[in-house]
């Protein structure tokens, strides 16, 4: 059994984090802490925990061994900082910072503390994602040259950020708008399947709009471009302003090519027999999401997914800090 804490509920993934907490039995939230008492107690309720406003009382529990850091982003570098030296294990929801000081600052408390670290890139658990990674990882694709990843829903149409989740087209506060926010679970599974094969980032250019113009002064959509030591590149595309249908995940090598389409796979490679560029019906499992990984690792239990890496999290921040840069924001 983990004891664990809440440590800030303000983002729009929290109920749904409580969701998953209510349904296992070997995590028990002892306490919630947030800055606005009413939403606090609301999600300790819901957990069966004790609301606090005072942090340090977490902080100095022994009882409380991880925390899961739900705040504005922009509060990542204080929570983590002053909860990874308490020696608490930490889930720190994506993105991780709002710059790539902030997020040298957070790598840096994690390594020093040495605790375990996750955050909320789900969408490394997904079976066409896994199939993609042990592909190209196996060289099965040849030297790689391309790949693009979209992320994208309807968030700006709808106004699903009112009235309680309005911290998030605030740049001051999240770092970012559409592009930041959906946009890192792209980069993430661009960096996390090239970096090994295509080596660093080394030259990033971006460009970002606002089409509905429904939050004033923040991006909406955008798009990056991301050059690797190896000349290979990257798009990443990411919206809230996009109603329906979602580009697919496509990577393309000398030999090979994957497209995926929502969960349907094609592959052609030269060095795989059967891969002729139709449909690949044998995936590996789906993994549980980002959230559960954490705590069944927590809980002593083998993983499918390994968990995202501090470094990689970091880097992760610090690509999308300076493609807002380039973009001349």
């Amino acid at each position: 059994m983990v004891t664990t804490a809440i440590v800030g509920v303000a983002h729009i993934h929290t109920p749904g984090f409580v969701r998953m907490l209510q349904n296992r039995d070997d995590v028990r939230v002892k306490a919630v802490y947030n800055d606005q008492q009413e939403r606090g107690e609301k999600t300790a309720e819901a957990v069966g925990a004790t609301f606090t406003s005072d942090l340090d009382t977490i902080i100095n529990d022994p009882e409380i061994t991880s925390v899961i850091i739900c705040s504005e982003t922009v509060r990542h570098v204080e929570l983590v900082e002053k909860c990874a030296a308490a020696g608490k294990d930490l889930f720190v929801e994506k993105p991780l910072a709002i710059s790539g000081e902030d997020a040298a600052r957070i790598r840096a408390a994690v390594e020093k503390a040495g605790v375990q670290f996750q955050t909320g890139f789900f969408m490394r658990s997904g079976s066409a994602i896994q199939f993609a990674k042990a592909e190209v990882a196996a060289g099965h694709l040849g030297k790689i040259t391309r790949m693009r990843h979209t992320n994208a829903h309807e968030a700006a149409i709808g106004g699903w950020f009112h009235p309680d989740w309005e911290w998030i087209p605030n740049k001051e506060l999240a770092g970012g708008g559409g592009f930041a926010d959906l946009g890192a679970h792209s980069l993430d599974i661009i960096l996390m399947i090239m970096r090994p094969v295509c080596g660093q980032v080394t030259k990033v250019a971006a460009s970002l709009g606002s089409g509905f113009v429904r939050y004033k002064d923040i991006d909406e959509f955008g798009a990056g471009l991301i050059t690797f030591d190896s000349g290979a590149v990257a798009v990443i595309e990411a919206s809230w302003i996009d109603p329906k249908l979602h580009s697919p995940v496509e990577i393309n090598g000398t030999e090979g090519q994957i497209r995926i389409e929502g969960d349907k796979v094609f592959y052609y490679s030269t060095h795989v027999e059967g891969a002729d560029g139709g449909e690949v019906t044998d995936l590996p499992e789906k993994a549980p999401h980002a959230f559960q990984l954490f705590f069944d690792k927590l809980n002593g239990k083998e993983i499918a997914v390994p968990l995202v890496t501090i470094e990689e999290a970091a880097e992760e921040a610090r690509v999308m800090a300076e493609m807002y840069k380039a973009a001349g924001q």
